[in-house]
């Protein structure tokens, strides 16, 4: 039997307790996601991945840093990166430099968005964020809003190729999400469970495009807790029509599948039925996820945290889903390939500073 480490946890503070230390070396743990919690100084964020680090190398660090409302680490130092939609309105004004040259301006800005959030968590020690957001702004979605690059898919397409080419520069792989669109509901699924009645034709046509123009770019992909009737009555990531079908069969993705956080409303209610954090990870893994999150669980004792990674670990050996070979490669090719500068050598790094002055 060939095991993979499908959980992405979190931890509670600011530094590694005996629990983290326990969690994190289970064999079914591949990572761990941090939050703002989780955030002092440069120097404290440093200390805690060599610490996670030593615990355990193949450990994917992760965090969710998109830039605007959503960039967890915005002191003693780090860039305040601007919305999405900022880019993309640059890229609607042309100004006196003639037709397409907002365009042009917008798309290297986004490579100089990329590269320096990812150059300045990876000197921290951090490997991988979650960004970008593929979501169109359709102008209705509260919890996407302003995380948006534009209404246009091939706007939103291009800016998004633009800044993973910055986050591969900088040596960080990319996650498009939410598949296969987020942006047209209203309802936020943190809370409740979105339902998009819309046809598959509907949005294969334009909130899913940019995933089929960025077949070949994309290094991992995270679906929406949104239920689309039309096409199946599960959530998109939980569903393998969605996952298998049609992202990796009709749209060609071939790299990493990660959950959405499973402790989100929106991942409680499959089929109708209320579900364990545990089910719904058993879901998620057997629709075609490759990695699972269960986020800001740790507090209080991490109750939770404990009794899904002893659930996944029973079901496991009942059968309750199957390890994947192809899925542990898939979580080890997000890792950084190449050391990173420190900080103090990223600071005066000309690249790094050329991009500080591009950003809108």
């Amino acid at each position: 039997m060939t095991l993979h480490a499908p959980l992405i946890i979190d931890i509670a503070g600011l530094s590694l307790n005996k629990d983290d230390r326990r969690r994190l070396k289970h064999p079914l743990v591949g990572g761990l996601i941090l939050f703002a919690r989780n955030w002092q100084s440069r120097a404290q964020l440093t200390q805690l991945c060599r610490d996670i680090k030593k615990l355990r190398a193949d450990l994917l660090i992760c965090v969710d840093h998109e830039g605007g409302r959503v960039q967890r680490f915005k002191t003693d130092g780090f860039t305040h990166l601007p919305p999405m939609r900022a880019l993309g309105e640059l890229w609607m004004n042309d100004g006196k430099s003639g037709a397409g040259s907002g365009a042009m301006r917008a798309t290297n800005a986004a490579s100089a968005c990329g590269f320096v959030l990812g150059a300045e968590l990876r000197a921290c020690g951090v490997d991988f964020s979650f960004t970008p957001v593929l979501d169109l702004d359709f102008g209705e979605s509260s919890v996407i809003g302003d995380r948006a690059f534009s209404r246009d898919a091939r706007v939103v397409s291009l800016l998004a190729k633009s800044l993973m080419h910055g986050l591969l520069l900088s040596g960080m792989a990319n996650c498009g999400k939410h598949f296969p669109g987020h942006g047209f509901v209203k309802a936020d699924s943190h809370t409740e469970i979105p339902v998009d009645k819309r046809s598959l034709k509907a949005i294969l046509s334009e909130d899913a495009a940019p995933y089929a123009w960025l077949n070949t770019t994309l290094s991992s992909v995270m679906p929406a807790h949104v239920i689309y009737p039309k096409v199946d009555s599960r959530p998109a990531g939980f569903s393998a029509k969605w996952l298998g079908d049609i992202l990796r069969g009709q749209l060609g993705f071939g790299g990493a599948i990660f959950s959405d956080d499973l402790s989100m409303a929106g991942a409680r209610l499959i089929d109708g039925v209320e579900v364990s954090t545990t089910q719904a990870a058993e879901a998620a893994l057997n629709a075609g996820c490759d990695m699972v999150l269960l986020c800001n669980q740790s507090l209080d004792g991490g109750a939770a945290v404990d009794a899904l990674i002893e659930g996944l670990t029973e079901s496991l050996l009942k059968g309750g889903w199957a390890p994947m070979e192809a899925s542990e490669e898939r979580r080890l090719a997000l890792l950084p390939r190449s050391a990173s500068p420190d900080w103090d050598s990223l600071m005066v790094q000309p690249d790094y500073m050329h991009a500080l002055g591009l950003l809108p």
